[in-house]
């Protein structure tokens, strides 16, 4: 019998990590955005919207990092798999879940695990996509 050797789960020390590093490259980017950290079960241990961000960026960015989530993948790779003759044409509508396939949500993975995502939201899609990137290696994740 083998066993897989445990990886140590995405804390809330590491969402206020990347939290901070999404700010701080949000900042350098002249965005203001909202932040979200999920665990690997999809459940919310860091938020953070910045006081002048359109209100809509918050659910943006917590809808990304369920889709990164769910997906394993950064949401910017999806985009296209959503349009009609996408492999995930239907999906959005079909799951009825809080999935968006715009750039900016990015899993989290520690030693090959997937841990958790991150989602940005408030700036272009390509501005958040980087914000997302920039902050999981600032924290030394992925």
């Amino acid at each position: 019998m083998s066993t897989t050797p445990s990886v140590r789960p995405l804390t809330t020390h590491d969402a206020d990590t990347l939290i901070e590093a999404a700010r701080a490259a949000a900042a350098d980017l002249g965005v203001q955005g909202s932040v979200t950290v999920l665990d690997a079960g999809g459940h919310l241990l860091g938020f953070r919207r910045d006081d002048t961000a359109v209100l809509i960026s918050g659910e943006t960015s917590t809808r990304k990092a369920y889709t990164a989530l769910q997906l394993d993948a950064p949401t910017a790779d999806l985009a296209g798999a959503v349009r009609p003759d996408g492999l995930f044409h239907t999906l959005p509508t079909a799951l009825d879940r809080p999935l968006l396939f715009i750039a900016g949500g990015v899993p989290v993975h520690r030693d090959g695990r997937l841990i958790g995502a991150v989602g940005v939201g408030g700036g272009a899609p390509e501005q958040d996509d980087r914000i997302a990137r920039t902050a999981i290696e600032a924290a030394g994740l992925n």
